[in-house]
């Protein structure tokens, strides 16, 4: 993607031969914007720009201006993600969709993909993903989709936190090929740091709101993750799409699809 180029740009550098027709379609498709009933705008060219689909966050939205949108991005690109998704969304989408579209309903992600063609191809790269407990599995499936979405391979060990620590270490060892790491954990949020402290590889911790009383519902989490003394990133409470969307670019290594 060039950077700041309008279509006018783009068209001129291509007349000039500055850059090739493949270039110019890419960087136009970058450029695609799709108006939904003069509401929503979906960034169609999102995934050829950042090398990340456009994903759909439903809650918040009346159920058939979701489903309008979820047709609208799978007609624009082939295949459409969305998260967060509740009973009456997905009914919503079922009543409307057409027979060339196949919707794949990730239960434990909250999640649904429709597509009309292939799977994503791979782009190399493995993502490994733990969590403390299996109240944070929601959120963990979330980021796998996501990094799933991206192309790139996932490992997950679930249910291996500090209240057990002896759990770590085995499955650690299975995971410890991978290029990068999500580590998932609520209440007080240790399991990242601890992490941290035992790879050679990029760690990012995702504070949930599991937990309750005092600095519950993942600010605990939260604070005790930026206060970590082991060096990791830290995302914002709940965000399995931004922790997949972030380890499957460090997992790419910069390599463009």
């Amino acid at each position: 993607m060039l950077p700041n180029a309008t279509i006018r740009d783009i068209l001129r550098m291509y007349c000039n031969g500055e850059i090739s027709e493949d270039e110019a379609t890419a960087a136009i498709e970058g450029l695609r914007i799709e108006v939904i009933d003069g509401m929503a705008r979906i960034d169609a060219g999102r995934s050829v720009r950042c090398g990340m689909p456009e994903v759909v966050l439903a809650e918040g939205k009346d159920p058939l201006a979701f489903a309008n949108i979820m047709l609208a991005q799978v007609k624009a690109s082939g295949r459409c993600v969305a998260t967060r998704v509740s009973p009456e969304h997905i009914e919503a989408l079922q009543a409307r969709l057409p027979p060339e579209v196949r919707m794949e309903h990730r239960e434990a992600a909250r999640a649904i993909v429709l597509s009309t063609g292939d799977a994503p191809a791979s782009r190399g790269g493995t993502v490994a993903i733990l969590t403390a407990g299996t109240s944070d599995i929601p959120v963990a499936e979330e980021a796998r989709l996501i990094a799933e979405e991206m192309g790139c391979e996932v490992r997950t060990a679930y249910d291996v936190g500090v209240a057990g620590i002896h759990r770590l270490f085995s499955a650690l060892r299975d995971l410890i090929p991978a290029d990068v790491f999500i580590v998932i954990a609520g209440r007080e949020g240790t399991l990242p740091a601890i992490v941290a402290g035992l790879v050679d590889r990029p760690v990012i911790g995702v504070p949930v709101s599991t937990g309750y009383g005092y600095m519950g519902a993942g600010e605990a989490a939260l604070a005790s993750m930026l206060q970590a003394c082991s060096v990791l990133a830290v995302v914002n409470i709940d965000a399995g799409f931004t922790a997949g969307a972030f380890a499957a670019q460090i997992a790419h290594g910069g390599r463009r699809a």
